[in-house]
């Protein structure tokens, strides 16, 4: 009760904790080795000659990004030796990470992709590895660091830094390349690396004796059901620790509704991403120059996310996750219905700076908040396992379906699809609604049993 009485002055001075400001260095850290391995490498390598079947491949390299899941155990339970004694569990991987990530594009870099085509492909994937590693650690750094309340926040100040990094390794990256070279552009963003480095050694690590004196009685518990009493092997006892029992936790914490959660999750941004891939071809197709679709389209939208992020995170500082939760998968699925309009419209920049506005802070808001309840369903004895898993699902559903949108425009038109795209976001909002009131229920039921007499 006392969180929704706090007013909105309160709420945003959440943006101002140490923790929190942290994150936008940490998501700078993390978003601009992206578009060094995907579209500024396919620039630098047509600028270079290379064919556009070879440079096809490079798409390849972001599989890395998507798989991260298999190898986040290892990251929740391999201390690496002396550093994690020094720094902790989580601060030692970020580190190493990050020299990983500034190493490869360092190395990147050195190497005339004429001449040696398969080194940048090699330190390429050395760079989505690392720093797909990264995103798994920085994402159980920041569950860990701070309470739920005010994981909404720490996520706007993460994709706020991470927004920025993507636009100095895109724009950025093109621009030192055209007015100096490539490898001047490459080494400048190893460079920066440095900002994320300098971030790691200044925070502080989490605690985490509770958190792992619970992971181990539970650990025990469940080595002992699946391989029996006694001695086992090491290999089979740590597959048990590592990769099952995040699992086995998940489902057993919430039983069977566990089924609904996952999901839930996802479903969540169907609507959101499945509409994404067709955005820029409508924009073209309706009319808009290219220059409208930079200034209106990125620019303007790029502020507008901005915005939805920070009143997202404050959200949940204010009201908790689950009501803002059901207003942003409202606001996703009900803006798409603009795009709609918009199709009737023709290109008309007012209408299209209100629909931009509208679909960005939408945005903006939902993956703040989405990230924060993603955030309060993870046990932090496994906390980089589930978080990886959750992470990959969300995006998984919504990837698939869109890869039917072009089908969909072809036969049905522009308008059809996003009236289609707004229908697929309501399972979202029902599901939401649904576990909000599971919740409020819950709780109900249990300051009933706690109440005296």
């Amino acid at each position: 009760m006392q969180k929704q009485k706090m007013t909105w002055g309160e709420a945003l001075k959440v943006y101002s904790r140490p923790k929190v400001v942290a994150m936008f260095f940490f998501g700078i850290s993390a978003g601009l080795p992206l578009l060094l391995v995907f579209s500024t490498l396919t620039a630098w390598l047509r600028d270079y000659g290379i064919s556009r079947t070879t440079i096809g491949f490079t798409a390849w390299i972001g599989i890395t990004f998507s798989i991260k899941f298999i190898w986040a155990p290892i990251i929740d339970s391999l201390r690496i030796p002396v550093l994690t004694g020094l720094m902790g569990k989580r601060r030692s991987w970020i580190l190493v990470s990050q020299i990983g990530v500034a190493v490869g594009l360092f190395a990147m870099s050195q190497i005339n992709p004429q001449l040696a085509l398969p080194a940048v492909f090699g330190f390429g994937i050395l760079v989505a590895f690392c720093s797909a590693s990264q995103d798994v650690v920085i994402d159980a750094y920041r569950i860990e660091a701070v309470d739920k309340e005010y994981q909404g926040a720490m996520a706007a100040m993460y994709v706020f830094g991470y927004r920025v990094a993507l636009l100095i390794a895109g724009a950025g990256a093109l621009f030192i390349a055209e007015y100096a070279s490539w490898s001047i552009a490459y080494i400048s963003m190893a460079a920066l690396m440095a900002v994320g480095i300098l971030t790691t050694l200044m925070v502080s690590e989490p605690d985490h004796q509770k958190a792992r004196a619970q992971g181990k009685e539970f650990q025990h518990a469940w080595v002992d059901r699946v391989l029996g009493s006694g001695k086992h092997g090491k290999i089979s006892e740590w597959f048990v620790r590592a990769v099952a029992c995040p699992f086995i936790d998940f489902f057993e914490r919430n039983g069977r509704f566990a089924l609904v959660l996952l999901l839930f999750i996802g479903i969540y941004r169907v609507s959101d991403i499945a509409m994404g891939v067709m955005a820029n071809p409508f924009y073209l197709d309706l009319g808009f120059s290219k220059d409208d679709i930079a200034q209106i389209g990125k620019l303007f939208g790029f502020v507008c996310t901005m915005i939805g992020a920070f009143l997202g995170g404050a959200m949940v500082v204010r009201f908790g996750i689950l009501r803002p939760l059901i207003l942003g998968a409202v606001m996703v699925a009900a803006t798409n219905l603009l795009f709609a309009h918009l199709a009737t419209l023709g290109p008309d920049k007012t209408w299209l700076a209100i629909v931009i506005s509208a679909d960005n802070i939408s945005a903006g808001i939902s993956n703040s908040v989405f990230i924060a309840f993603l955030s309060s369903l993870v046990n932090q004895s496994y906390t980089a396992t589930q978080y990886a898993l959750f992470s990959s699902l969300m995006t998984l559903p919504g990837k698939f379906i869109s890869g039917f949108s072009g089908i969909v425009v072809d036969a049905e038109g522009y308008e059809s699809f996003f009236i289609l795209v707004a229908i697929l976001g309501i399972p979202a909002v029902l599901l939401a609604i649904y576990i909000w009131y599971r919740n409020r229920d819950q709780e109900a039921a249990e300051a009933k049993e706690a109440a005296p007499g």
